[in-house]
């Protein structure tokens, strides 16, 4: 064998090996709620921080570990805690920048999980656990990675490593330009890789090349001064729940694919994916219908979708018969790869204004952009990292596109203009992140580590 290739060989040893200490590692995080929503306790996003600190410390490959904070521009506020850690590079080898993701998302109602959210549970070759995979597996990805090439290596590591752990993604990266402006020394780096996406299923890795952009914004509708009775006034005076209710079903056909002009489509192809898939993966109900047009693929990584995520309504339990005055929605758009996030608002905007019922009085707040994302594929760290997917899960990787958003990307792409990005990650189709039940597929998480550790030796190899 050469050189190189018993290198490879033992790196994939060592993190195999290494496995249950990672395991263990990620059974102590998802223990912390770590949330950044102000509404929960604060020290445990801090806790998490300083327990990520410490495991980078722990490889004993950094110049420096910190907690560290930006601020929030516009404001008088400061950033949730993140974790900055790095090393220089060594004999003109590259810089690797490693980011993920420490915070997670509300538990939701703890009644739907089989077993307490931040509890973690082993069942069925799975970790069950709020973080379990979104995305304190991509924190330990990173962790186990950098343990097991400093193992092997040793003083042969010459690559530069930055290591970037969030503590906000769930809550919006407000900080997350400021971030990298004020640490921008330290994270300039030739090669990026995003552990916070997914693979095509539980054993083949994905490569994300394409993300939607997203449009998120909260609509005020008023058509009354004041609250009215429903047997009084109902029949001739529209209350905001009618009016939203009318002017809300214009953004769609009646396939349920987006009619709203101005919104773009990206023309490529996608991958065979069945209606039978889809319903395994979505959890859609019997005799219920997908909704769109064309290729399932294409509607979920190609067109744009309008959801409605959030309605002040009265609840159910305490109804009356009452004409409401004004109601909220916020409506959540996902943008085809290729259009401009800020455009995409306008033209929802502009739709829904032009659609009021009745004169109702419209309100957009809390706007908040975030652009498409496609990836340069002809980079040399794509070629590293499609051998090092083959490698450590053993197939080939497939090149997948993602409905979700990642606008902080686009902060990575204005940033560092001349840094090839790979957006990996280690969950797989049924991980429900954001869900309850949320869960990590071991045999990936392991696969997706090794894959990890080989990509790092590979980019040590290499003179820039």
């Amino acid at each position: 064998m050469t050189p190189d290739l018993s290198r490879h060989e033992a790196v994939h040893r060592a993190a195999d090996a290494g496995i249950p200490a990672a395991l263990s590692d990620l059974g102590s995080l998802v223990r912390i709620p770590s949330i950044a929503w102000p509404s929960f306790d604060q020290s445990a996003l801090v806790e998490s921080a300083d327990a990520v600190a410490a495991l980078l410390r722990g490889t004993g490959v950094f110049d420096s570990v910190e907690v560290a904070r930006a601020a929030i521009p516009g404001t008088d506020e400061m950033g949730k805690p993140a974790v900055l850690a790095s090393r220089a590079a060594r004999n003109g080898r590259p810089t690797v920048l490693l980011y993920a993701h420490h915070d997670v998302q509300p538990p939701g109602d703890e009644a739907l999980w089989d077993s307490p959210p931040f509890e973690p549970t082993v069942r069925d070759g799975r970790l069950y656990g709020r973080g379990a995979a979104d995305d304190k597996a991509g924190v330990m990805a990173h962790v186990g990675a950098i343990r097991a090439v400093s193992e092997v290596l040793g003083d042969d590591l010459d690559l530069g490593i930055a290591v970037f752990i969030e503590g906000e993604e769930e809550y919006g990266s407000r900080s997350f330009g400021q971030f990298l402006s004020d640490n921008a020394e330290v994270l300039r780096s030739d090669v990026i890789v995003v552990a916070d996406s997914g693979n095509w299923d539980d054993r083949t890795p994905g490569l994300t090349v394409s993300l939607r952009g997203n449009a998120r914004f909260t609509l005020t509708v008023r058509t009354l001064e004041h609250a009215s009775h429903s047997g009084m006034m109902g029949g001739a005076v529209p209350d905001a729940m009618l009016a939203t209710v009318k002017l809300l079903a214009t953004l769609w056909d009646d396939d349920g694919a987006v009619a709203v002009d101005g919104l773009l489509e990206r023309d490529a192809p996608t991958p065979d994916y069945s209606e039978e898939t889809l319903r395994a993966e979505s959890g859609l109900l019997d005799g219920v219908r997908p909704i769109g047009r064309d290729a399932i693929l294409s509607r979920i990584w190609n067109k744009p979708s309008v959801t409605i995520t959030g309605w002040d309504a009265t609840p159910v339990d305490s109804a009356s018969n009452t004409l409401a005055p004004q109601t909220r929605v916020v409506i959540s758009a996902r943008v085809a790869p290729g259009q401009d996030a800020h455009e995409a608002y306008r033209a929802i905007e502009a739709h829904l204004r032009a659609h009021a019922p009745f004169g109702a009085q419209l309100e957009f707040t809390d706007v908040d952009c975030g652009d498409a994302f496609l990836v340069d594929t002809s980079g040399w760290a794509v070629e590293d990292a499609r051998a090092s997917f083959a490698d450590g899960y053993g197939v080939d990787s497939v090149d997948v596109g993602v409905g979700g958003s990642i606008p902080f990307i686009a902060d990575l792409v204005r940033e560092f203009p001349s840094a090839q990005i790979l957006v990996t990650g280690v969950e797989d189709p049924h991980a429900r992140a954001h869900s309850p039940n949320e869960s990590l597929h071991l045999d990936t998480f392991r696969n997706a580590l090794v894959s990890e550790a080989l990509l790092l030796t590979r980019l040590n190899e290499r003179t820039v």
